[in-house]
């Protein structure tokens, strides 16, 4: 097998694992799935240009702005906005927390990275990064329990190839094991393929391809700006801030490489802020560097960033030939909830493995009580009101574990 197909069958595991994602955000806030597909994919490409091409992420759709979407355009229970001429002010706050981004950007670069590293010594990393494992969890769960038999054989399936198959197989277990979930599913007709006949498609399975498009550019949408609705949006940013560096601290743990240094996260951080203000003026929701792509890293150590540019290729690729994307919404959700139940279970796993070659001293009450926590705050489903911001999960985690690292003294 050349090289190129390698590439090509591992950069489409990582589109397998950003799509359901990725297109979910604009399905529930009204923006539109190909936009969000185009805008994910050259703001993949704009990120990895600002990097250097050292980091290999993938960038997908923001849930963090989806309450703040819906407070500025409300939608019906249609499932379309109650009103179409507000969405435009939505994409106008996302455009201003692109910017934000670049002022956080610029701040990094001032102050200089070691400073900001300070904040994050691996007792409060660890922590972080298991804190992401185990929240997207309950994702995985709940796409799963739809039939957890395909789920199970699917896992299976994924474990068996990652730890007994050789050569490249070894590498393309995800796809693999989409692969089968996909054949079973189609005998069980839990794909809304017709279990008589594979190749017919059902009446849910036809409508989804009828609305896909062969070709043509996605439909546009520009931003207006209003203060009532930049004050709900851009200040996600201060909190997707604390997620992006437990993304790029997860990320750098799968690769063992410390990007917050090198390419340094000021540049992170202004890849994803240009990629947000890119998605902004066209329509799309928020980016952010997404962890189900770093899980694929985690199952294949393939760590090249080309693979992932080349997942951001097939990303526009699906914008504008919408019949792919249609066929790729009519895989089962427990299908690829067999697959995220060992992505997001590896992340929570790096965690550990960061704490582990730190060689934190848990006799010392103040690793003890920064960690517990870290995993309480993070996983307890606590709220933090701060204004219209709410912190939660990996924000409030990632607040807590700096907080009490400079507080509480060394020697405890």
């Amino acid at each position: 097998m050349s090289k190129t197909t390698k590439n090509i069958l591992l950069a489409i595991q990582h589109v397998f694992a950003m799509f359901g994602a990725t297109v979910l955000v604009p399905l529930l806030t009204g923006l539109s799935t190909s936009v969000a597909l185009f805008t994910a994919g050259v703001g993949t490409l704009i990120f990895h240009l600002v990097t250097n091409r050292k980091v290999p992420v993938f960038l997908g759709s923001s849930f963090a702005f989806i309450p703040v979407i819906l407070a500025v355009s409300p939608m019906g229970d249609n499932g379309k906005p109650l009103d179409p001429s507000r969405l435009p002010y939505a994409l106008g706050g996302i455009v201003i927390a692109g910017v934000m981004y670049l002022l956080l950007s610029l701040i990094v670069t001032i102050f200089g990275v070691e400073k900001v590293k300070s904040f994050f010594p691996p007792v409060v990393t660890g922590p972080m990064i298991m804190v992401i494992g185990l929240v997207l969890s309950p994702t995985a769960v709940d796409m799963a329990q739809n039939n957890w038999a395909v789920a199970l054989i699917v896992l299976a399936v994924v474990i068996a190839v990652s730890i007994f198959a050789k050569g490249f197989f070894k590498l393309v277990p995800i796809l693999i094991g989409i692969g089968v979930g996909y054949l079973i599913s189609m005998v069980f007709d839990i794909t809304g393929l017709s279990g008589a006949n594979p190749l017919i498609f059902n009446a849910h399975s036809q409508e989804i391809m009828a609305q896909s498009k062969w070709f043509g550019l996605p439909q546009f949408m520009f931003p207006k700006f209003s203060w009532e609705a930049i004050a709900l949006i851009a200040p996600v940013a201060l909190v997707t801030f604390m997620e992006h560096i437990g993304d790029i601290t997860t990320n750098g743990a799968v690769v063992k490489k410390d990007f917050l240094t090198d390419p340094g996260l000021n540049r992170t951080l202004l890849g994803d802020g240009l990629a947000t203000v890119f998605a902004g003026m066209l329509g799309g929701p928020a980016n952010t560097t997404y962890s189900e792509n770093t899980g694929v890293l985690a199952v294949t150590k393939v760590y090249d960033p080309k693979i992932l540019e080349l997942a951001a290729v097939f990303a526009i690729a699906m914008s504008l030939f919408g019949k792919l994307g249609g066929a790729l919404q009519t895989i089962p959700t427990p299908v690829m909830g067999g697959v995220s139940l060992i992505l997001f279970g590896m992340i929570a796993s790096i965690g550990m493995r960061t704490i582990s070659e730190a060689n934190l001293d848990f006799t010392c009450s103040r690793n003890l009580i920064i960690v517990s926590l870290i995993l309480v705050m993070g996983l307890s489903g606590v709220i933090l009101p701060i204004g219209n911001l709410k912190l939660a999960g990996i924000s409030l985690a990632a607040l807590v574990g700096v907080v009490l690292n400079k507080l509480l003294p060394e020697n405890i």
